[in-house]
């Protein structure tokens, strides 16, 4: 329970819904006759809808970016160091919007929601979606919500290819892009690690096909190991050595195979117990293969700058020196393809030990510069 809502805080928040009923036809051709999206909103749209912000959320984030859903939370949204009175995301200037996306499993249109056609959860019948997909649908809810025009486009890691999707897909529709901690598309490797996961939950025995719900089963174990495997990828080499090195959960070691010795193998498998109670596999299926997919370049011969010229949005670019899920030279093949199309571009690589999760952490040198860039562009 939150002792207490400072005054940096959004405060209590309620997420809503909206529903569409107008077809979505989906990059893998397959369309969403209807659909709806949950999301929050802090602050206050100015009189021009000119002030607002949309939020893009990471492969397992959702719609709650900030505040608390009531006085019984424990922890506040998952970016709440980076949104509210003050903070980078200034909600005194900004009207923010965050959503959870097509194929979600927090209130979003997803494989947990039932699907008209049989009068069950779609499970593994839900379309495959792309982050393209998700660009179209958030223009929609940005229609919704009378705003013609985003001041900026925030996100880290998947976000942060929304957000890039965005000045390509409607450029007339944003001023702003900040991408943190992404890249153009993922390396080999990232698309490697996905596969192991995705793995770890198709040959789950009870992930039935995707079909669990209908079981009252869950794949409990695949999502676990898919969850400790991405995790693993999260954190750099000198935070896992910092926060675990060798030590031992007990003093000592027990010679066996399924006890825990080290304390890294307990905190993995705490992370893992923890994801497995609250995300659907069928969601982790869908997400990573939107991560794996996004290549905007390849429509236009794999030329990055020439994707990138129809772009009229102002670029702010943020990598951290530990991150090798999203390495700073990612980030620095946007910056170079975009100086080439001529585009307005700020770039900074923070020195962060944290890996790829230093994104989602109020490092000092991180939110003073997302503060500087943010506070420039307020209206």
């Amino acid at each position: 329970m939150p002792t207490a809502i400072t005054a940096d805080s959004v405060g209590l928040v309620s997420p809503r819904v909206a529903h569409f009923t107008a077809p979505l036809k989906l990059a893998c051709g397959r369309t969403l006759t209807d659909y709806h999206l949950i999301y929050e909103t802090y602050g206050t749209l100015n009189a021009q809808a000119s002030n607002a912000v949309l939020i893009c959320h990471a492969l397992s984030g959702h719609h709650h970016a900030a505040g608390y859903h009531s006085m019984d939370d424990t922890k506040p949204g998952w970016w709440d160091s980076c949104i509210g009175p003050g903070k980078p995301i200034d909600t005194n200037q900004f009207f923010v919007v965050s959503l959870n996306n097509l194929g979600g499993c927090n209130g979003s249109l997803g494989p947990l929601s039932l699907n008209p056609a049989t009068g069950k959860a779609y499970g593994a019948d839900f379309p495959m979606v792309t982050v393209e997909d998700w660009v179209h649908s958030q223009a929609r809810l940005a229609d919704r919500l009378g705003i013609n025009q985003w001041a900026a486009v925030v996100g880290g890691s998947l976000g942060g290819m929304q957000a890039l999707q965005w000045s390509i897909s409607y450029p007339d529709r944003i001023r702003h892009a900040v991408v943190i901690a992404s890249a153009p598309r993922l390396s080999a490797q990232n698309i490697a690690f996905n596969e192991v996961a995705r793995q770890a939950i198709l040959s789950d025995p009870e992930f039935c096909g995707g079909h669990f719900q209908e079981q009252n089963l869950i794949p409990k174990r695949g999502l676990m190991l898919a969850r400790m495997v991405g995790h693993i990828t999260y954190l750099s080499d000198d935070a896992m050595g910092a926060k675990f090195g060798r030590d031992l959960k007990n003093d000592k070691l027990n010679y066996d195979f399924n006890s825990v010795a080290f304390q890294v193998e307990s905190y993995l498998r705490y992370q893992g117990e923890e994801f497995s109670g609250r995300f659907d596999a069928n969601t982790y299926l869908l997400m990573t293969k939107a991560l794996d997919y996004f290549d905007p370049a390849a429509a236009y011969n794999d030329d990055l700058v020439r994707t990138l010229e129809v772009a009229k949005a102002d670029f702010c670019l943020m990598s951290f020196t530990t991150d090798w899920r999203f390495s700073p030279a990612r980030s620095r093949e946007i910056v170079d393809a975009l100086l080439e199309a001529r585009k307005n571009v700020s770039y900074l690589e923070i020195e962060a030990s944290q890996g790829h999760d230093a994104f989602l952490l109020p490092i000092p040198r991180y939110v003073q510069a997302f503060r500087t860039y943010m506070n420039r562009i307020a209206v």
